[in-house]
């Protein structure tokens, strides 16, 4: 329970204040990649920074496929913890993803939006691109169960 509280007030402080590093900070995932989240006005912009440790195909070289799937869904699922109005903790459910174009080793943007939230299930969309917005290199849906703390 003491780790739980501990988070809640994290993400709680996050969501008031719109500075997003320490809840990326306590996800281990996230910050293993190096994982950050801004303020975008009323929304967040994640970022993946460039990082060779993340290489999936040396001879191209490109992000490794998993590593890009990893940040969206980890894009997703705190995009609901920030903007949903009851704190919960989504647990995902299922996850499609289409990669588009072979990324590139270099920043990666990635843009959620809520498609449906319900009380137990949310629908949450993904844009990932690295240059320019209009050239995503990956799209994904990400149905998320929602739970209570």
């Amino acid at each position: 329970m003491k780790i739980q509280s501990a988070f809640r007030d994290v993400l709680l402080q996050a969501r008031a204040t719109s500075d997003y590093s320490n809840l990326t900070e306590l996800l281990p995932y996230a910050k293993k990649i190096g994982m950050r989240c801004q303020s975008l006005g009323d929304d967040a912009l994640f970022v993946l920074p460039e990082n060779k440790g993340n290489t999936g195909n040396p001879v191209l070289p490109a992000l490794h496929g998993g590593v890009l799937g990893g940040f969206m869904e980890m894009s997703a699922a705190i995009h609901l913890m920030l903007f949903m109005d009851e704190p919960k903790i989504p647990k995902i459910v299922d996850f499609s993803i289409d990669y588009l174009r072979s990324s590139r080793i270099q920043d990666v943007f990635a843009e959620c939006r809520v498609v449906r939230q319900g009380s137990r299930i949310a629908n949450v969309s993904i844009t990932a691109w690295q240059s320019r917005r209009e050239t995503p290199v990956a799209t994904a849906r990400g149905h998320f169960r929602l739970d209570s703390y």
